[in-house]
């Protein structure tokens, strides 16, 4: 797990969405026990409150559940609710954009696929 100390974006987000990640690459599978926020706050060297507030907005999210006493564990559905999630703001972040950006530029739906499609060969 790496975060961006640089990067504008808040730490508890990026420590949220890196346990995101290792959902959705098996890492973590549902029913399984994750890092605890202590275990972050010293492997990554952060605040212990800054690496809570990444925990509970994944247990706010329906992602991670605590079991007192014993920890904090991925919930059932947890790696279905992330790609909703994740689909839904790639489509809102990137999509429209593009969308809005090509319309401006007389850019076709048909052209914009044949873009994408041509991307591809680009690997």
């Amino acid at each position: 797990m790496h975060l961006n100390f640089n990067s504008e974006k808040p730490i508890y987000l990026q420590l949220a969405e890196a346990i995101e990640d290792d959902i959705l690459k098996g890492i973590f599978s549902e029913e399984s026990k994750v890092v605890s926020t202590t275990e972050l706050s010293v492997n990554l060297k952060i605040n212990p409150a800054t690496a809570g507030k990444g925990i509970n907005l994944l247990v706010d999210e329906g992602i991670l559940y605590k079991k007192r006493g014993v920890g904090m564990f991925v919930a059932k559905g947890a790696k279905e609710k992330i790609l909703n999630k994740r689909k839904k703001n790639f489509y809102n972040g990137f999509i429209i954009e593009l969308l809005e950006e090509a319309r401006k530029l007389n850019i076709s739906n048909d052209e914009i696929i044949k873009m994408i499609e041509g991307s591809e060969r680009l690997k």
